[in-house]
């Protein structure tokens, strides 16, 4: 399969956007001055450079499906860019105090530990025993809209995105410990095999 397909490129975009979302916070710019926070404007672009980030994360998935253009590059390059995006974007949160700390190691550790679990897991061939299950999709759901309602941030009318986004985020560091509980448990029969 070709390196430049479809899947790939959306990838590459992906990884490609995320200093652009991070610079927005922090070159100068003439909407806001050093120090202050930040205005809404740039709210609002970091939100849609996310939210692009979010689509391209979906488009390539489906894409890659509907016309059979896995790889094995693509495989290994997707999560990478999704943790590297969520990263990012916890981190620049926290900068600006609109996530705790806490909640962020939370969520990235996780990502960590466990994309080193399946990465083990694949060495030995049982990456199936840790695949992706329907906890983890619905606490990627709740993490990518609490992100994208934290850097908007902005009232929309009565609606608080900024309350909702803080519930959300709460929400899936709880979901991100029970769905890392989740893939310890399936994977434990074979780690402590692997410890005996």
């Amino acid at each position: 399969m070709m390196f430049w397909n479809v899947p790939n490129v959306l990838t590459m975009l992906r990884i490609a956007l995320i200093p652009v979302f991070v610079g927005i916070f922090y070159i100068p710019h003439n909407l806001f001055e050093l120090g202050m926070k930040p205005t809404h404007t740039l709210n609002l672009i970091a939100a849609g450079v996310f939210a692009l980030a979010s689509f391209t994360d979906w488009l390539d998935g489906y894409w890659a499906r509907k016309y059979n253009q896995t790889s094995g590059f693509g495989a290994f390059l997707d999560p990478v860019a999704d943790k590297l995006m969520v990263a990012a974007a916890l981190i620049v949160l926290v900068e600006f105090d609109r996530v705790g700390a806490v909640v962020s190691l939370i969520i990235i550790g996780r990502e960590i530990a466990i994309s080193a679990l399946r990465e083990w897991m694949a060495s030995i061939g049982k990456r199936s025993n840790v695949a992706v299950a329907m906890i983890g999709k619905i606490k990627t759901a709740a993490q990518m809209l609490a992100i994208f309602m934290l850097l908007y941030f902005d009232k929309i009318g009565s609606f608080n995105t900024a309350l909702i986004g803080t519930i959300l985020i709460y929400i899936a560091a709880i979901l991100t410990l029970v769905s890392m509980a989740y893939y310890l448990k399936a994977a434990w029969p074979i780690i402590k095999d692997s410890l005996d």
